[in-house]
Order: structure tokens, then C-alpha cells, then sequence
């Protein structure tokens, strides 16, 4: 369904107005011929997505994955960390048991 309201959306809108909006908003400078060939370009996409509407998916069950993988993850196993003085060892300074870094925030007084 969000598909049939995308393409309606779309078909309503000036591709090129829109791509010139967009490139401005992107700070892209297109040429002419440019603006031309993604104007084109998003038109083609947009009858591709017609096409698909085309397609009979009712005997088709809703996924969110193309495999059926259900659980992917590996299991939590605890393991060894490395030691404070190893985690120091490339810091340029340190202060309280801790990474000494640069005020970025001014305090007011």
C-alpha cells in the first residue's frame, strides 16, 4: 500500500524542480544536461515501481528478510579484557586514573 501512495506522491511532482531543490539543499552544482539525465532517471525509476505494482503478490506472505533466518547472533561468552596500563600505554596524558583530553567547554565563572 505505501507504494501505491509513493507513486502516487510522485507522479504529482516536477522531477526536475525537485532534483534542483534537492542538489541546491546538497550544495551540488549540476549542469544542465545533468539535471536532465536524473530527472530521467527518476522517471525510470518510478515506472519500474509501476511495474512492480503490476506483479500478483497476494498468494505471497509479508517478509521482512528474503532468508528465513531467525536468530543470526552469536551466544555472549565472557572473555579477558586488557589491563588499565595496557589501555594508558598509547595515551599522551593521563589524570586520575583516566584519559586526560583538551576543554572543549569553556566554564563560566
Amino acid at each position: 500500500m505505501w507504494l501505491v501512495i509513493f507513486i502516487e506522491a510522485m507522479e504529482k511532482r516536477d522531477f526536475k524542480e525537485q532534483l534542483k531543490k534537492t542538489a541546491h539543499l546538497a550544495r551540488l552544482y549540476l549542469t544542465p544536461e545533468e539535471e536532465e539525465l536524473y530527472a530521467k532517471q527518476l522517471q525510470d525509476i518510478l515506472d519500474y515501481f509501476k511495474k512492480l505494482q503490476e506483479v500478483d503478490t497476494s498468494n505471497i506472505e509479508p517478509m521482512a528478510h528474503v532468508l528465513s533466518l531467525s536468530n543470526i547472533w552469536r551466544e555472549d561468552e565472557p572473555k579477558g579484557s586488557i589491563s588499565q596500563e595496557e589501555a594508558f600505554k598509547n595515551a599522551p596524558e593521563i589524570e586520575n586514573l583516566g584519559f586526560k583530553i583538551p576543554r572543549i567547554i569553556k566554564r563560566e565563572e
